[in-house]
């Protein structure tokens, strides 16, 4: 059978699979039932994998093949977010205050599907290259990419050790059938910051008496408003964001602290490391100015997602050969939001691409984190057989 009926055939089971992922919907490392029915799947695949690795008992890596051959990885991400689920879907989450809002039901069902035609190819002895599939957690702020890493999930402690990797997300402003990526840089860092600007509280009416950390603070937030309109290349891509803001427990009291959070969103690690300098030397400049002081905190977060140039080649001639000529395209531009899928990158090449699930008639599709977002079931037959052709095209050694 050719991949695109064996994909026809699977393609049933998977909707089905998917329905019932997005009624499981499980936080970062917590995803219990969604591994149980992960390895419940390779179980009836007959594929074999191992259940759980340091640090992340709900990951899941399974390989097929011949592991003399090169070892391709493909990743699918596990969790979901805590939103309250508005969709109305007959198959909407069983788990209150819990959703699959960012697609990784279909992320994992596709994944599966792509396993199990891709089993078919691998018992043939038919390709050219062996197969890890990686159901990693805690992708949405946990990590779970970093903690596979090293757990030795691609340096050949855990199964084969990997050559190239891919990774896939469906992609609200895609249409059904498309993919797209490009090389280089395709998502941002995502790191954080935590200042707290500490006073002295005083009486409202008699402000003079103490020092306002509450002013201090807001005069901070429009002061790094300025950094990459005014400190930065305007070709290089940044972006500063406060999203908290927390001071004071009554209206006429002045507060002894003012904190505020927020996130810095960089391409590249030259820029990373100045725009955390610049961040707290314009909190501290002005937190000096009102006589305050302030506790300064840097949280690293995800490095930025860099795709190798000729993995991205190559995920391009596969997806044409797959789709056709005219369903695939590169981006522009990056994105600026985050992957934990760049841990993956900084240790082998590989490439990260997008999959459209905007249906073709639709005019618009919620948004990824929405509460009425769905990952639309025609798209994992295009992401299966993606990642089917990039297994089958792979040259010999």
């Amino acid at each position: 059978m050719t991949p695109e009926q064996l994909i026809a055939e699977q393609l049933p089971r998977s909707i089905e699979l998917r329905h019932r992922f997005h009624q499981i919907p499980e936080l970062g490392y917590a995803e219990h039932k969604t591994a149980a029915a992960i390895r419940a799947e390779l179980d009836r695949l007959a594929i074999p994998y191992v259940a759980g690795v340091e640090g992340a008992p709900t990951a899941t890596i399974a390989w097929i093949g011949d592991i003399a051959k090169p070892c391709i990885a493909l990743r699918a991400d596990i969790d979901a977010l805590p939103i309250l689920e508005q969709t109305g879907l007959t198959y909407a989450s069983t788990h209150q205050g819990c959703m699959h809002a960012c697609g990784h039901d279909g992320h994992i069902t596709t994944l599966l599907g792509a396993a199990a035609v891709l089993k078919t190819f691998t018992d043939s002895n038919e390709l050219n290259c062996c197969l890890k599939f990686l159901f990693q957690p805690a992708e949405e702020g946990g990590g779970g990419a970093n903690k596979l890493v090293q757990a030795g999930a691609l340096d050949g402690r855990i199964g084969p050790r990997v050559t190239a990797v891919f990774g896939l997300h469906g992609w609200p402003g895609l249409k059904v059938g498309t993919v797209a990526t490009k090389a280089g840089a395709l998502l941002a860092a995502t790191d954080k910051f935590h200042v707290t600007f500490v006073g002295q509280g005083c009486h409202a009416a008699f402000p003079h008496m103490g020092r306002d950390p509450i002013v201090a603070a807001c005069e901070t937030v429009m002061s790094l408003q300025h950094f990459v309109s005014r400190e930065t290349d305007p070709t290089e891509p940044a972006v500063v964001t406060v999203g908290m803001f927390h001071a004071g427990t009554a209206e006429n009291i002045i507060p002894d602290t003012a904190t505020i959070e927020g996130t810095a969103r960089t391409l590249s690690p030259q820029m990373r490391q100045k725009i955390r300098a610049s961040i707290e030397r314009r909190c501290r400049g002005v937190a000096s100015a009102h006589e305050c002081e302030i506790q300064f905190e840097w949280e690293q977060g995800y490095p930025p997602t860099i795709n190798d140039p000729g993995m991205t080649d190559y995920l391009g001639k596969a997806a044409r050969s797959a789709l056709g000529p005219d369903r695939f395209f590169l981006v522009p531009r990056p994105a600026m939001g985050g992957e934990d899928f760049a841990y993956y990158l900084e240790q082998v090449p590989g490439c990260f691409f997008l999959v459209g699930v905007e249906p073709v008639e639709a005019a618009i599709h919620p948004p990824l984190h929405s509460d009425r977002f769905d990952f639309t079931d025609a798209a994992m037959g295009i992401g299966m057989r993606v990642f089917v052709e990039i297994a089958r095209n792979w040259p010999s050694a």
